[in-house]
């Protein structure tokens, strides 16, 4: 499913969903502050995210500390991107039913990679000058397939287990990896996560040096700062982030589903950088219309990758302007919780599906003055809005380009 060529066959279902972000743990959280485009953006403070001499102020969006959801022994070798994984799983597991699962029937796609900056960071810091007291365990901590062994330590997944990286796109292309196992017979349900990455401030001063990462122009605003789609956006604001979804098929689920994967695809435009690529995130969008059998005439909702960045947002409009989107309901989940990097598409398209099943669509923050006024943009509070056909688009760093279109249960 994640191949050029477009994928058919009957729909898939996520069954379970859940969520970590600034606006709290657990996907009630997730909604209730989305629907309520609340404010939680502020200066970073974990230890390692800003310069060491104070000369750096990035903004951006932290969680609450994860739930305690791992055995104590195991939680003090795990660091917060397990921690949020870990907690996350244990929302979707639930939700999903996946006790009723055969273990072996099980898989795990870890969407994300170089997920421990920050703890490189802090290691370098606390041992740099007597490296014989490195714990062991360093070895394996910072390697991003340590969740895939937290995961199937803590929860019973006995089928495969692995991890994708696609940049920003890593989560969404963990949901399509997923889906693509179960359609394929490798297993009957599939746990696709995006996982939190952490950044050290190295990380966040060369995303800035780039232009990617904002605010100068919002320095004294956090709450002001990150403005996708709008005239004043500067780049984009990091956002603490995870989420998990399980796909099963519809005919196999041990749960009500939550939404239906209708079709994706992932395509590659040659651009080694951060550079956007509109011909190729239309060609994406179009494949997986094609495989969900549909026109973008038929999709009534679309959640932008959207990031704030100038050249990101304007090759990304021109990319809705080519499709003829105007038609379309539009917002922005990341003015309210931030990119979150390798976890964006992943809690993003767990957003989609929480916002099909409420009925109402959240608004995009600070979107005073749209760059072009002529989309049916969400803006100022929550629109009720029954989804019935949702496109989803995520790009990565590196050239890649996803889509995903998404269907309410009841409208395959």
């Amino acid at each position: 499913m994640t191949s050029a060529r477009p994928e058919a066959g009957a729909p898939l279902a996520v069954t379970g969903l859940g969520a970590a972000c600034g606006l709290g743990h657990g996907t009630a959280a997730l909604l209730e502050g989305l629907l309520a485009g609340r404010d939680v953006f502020g200066v970073l403070a974990r230890p390692g995210r800003q310069a060491p001499d104070g000369s750096s102020r990035f903004l951006g969006v932290e969680m609450p500390d994860p739930p305690s959801v791992l055995p104590p022994r195991l939680a003090r070798t795990v660091g917060l991107p397990g921690l949020a994984a870990a907690a996350v799983v244990a929302e979707a597991w639930h939700e999903a039913g996946l006790d009723a699962v055969a273990p072996e029937r099980v898989g795990l796609v870890v969407g994300g990679s170089n997920l421990m900056g920050r703890d490189q960071v802090l290691a370098a810091r606390r041992y740099g000058d007597r490296p014989a007291y490195v714990p062991p365990r360093h070895a394996h901590a910072v390697l991003d397939t340590d969740l895939c062994g937290v995961l199937c330590a803590a929860f019973p997944v006995r089928g495969f287990a692995h991890t994708v990286g696609a940049a920003s796109a890593s989560g969404a292309v963990a949901v399509l990896e997923a889906a693509a196992a179960v359609r394929a017979g490798r297993v009957d349900a599939c746990i696709a996560v995006g996982a939190l990455q952490d950044p050290s401030w190295l990380d966040l001063q060369a995303l800035t040096a780039l232009g990617a990462m904002g605010s100068s122009r919002f320095a004294d605003a956090p709450g002001r700062a990150c403005r996708p789609m709008d005239a004043d956006h500067d780049g984009f604001l990091y956002g603490e982030a995870s989420a998990a979804l399980v796909v099963q098929r519809a005919e196999e689920a041990t749960a009500a589903p939550c939404g239906l994967i209708l079709g994706g695809a992932e395509v590659v435009d040659g651009q080694r950088g951060p550079e956007p690529d509109t011909a190729a995130q239309v060609r994406a969008a179009r494949l997986a219309l094609e495989a969900a059998g549909l026109t973008a005439a038929d999709i009534d909702t679309v959640n932008g990758h959207a990031t704030g960045t100038p050249r990101g947002d304007w090759a990304e409009l021109e990319t809705y302007r080519t499709l003829g989107l105007r038609h379309a309901r539009i917002n922005a989940t990341k003015s309210v919780i931030g990119h979150g990097l390798a976890a964006a598409g992943a809690i993003e398209i767990a957003a989609v599906l929480l916002q099909m099943r409420a009925g109402r669509l959240h608004p995009t923050r600070n979107l005073d003055t749209p760059l072009d006024a002529d989309f049916r943009w969400v803006r100022g509070e929550a629109a009720d809005h029954a989804i019935r056909r949702a496109l989803k688009l995520s790009f990565g760093f590196g050239g890649i380009n996803t889509a995903l279109v998404l269907g309410a249960p009841d409208h395959a």
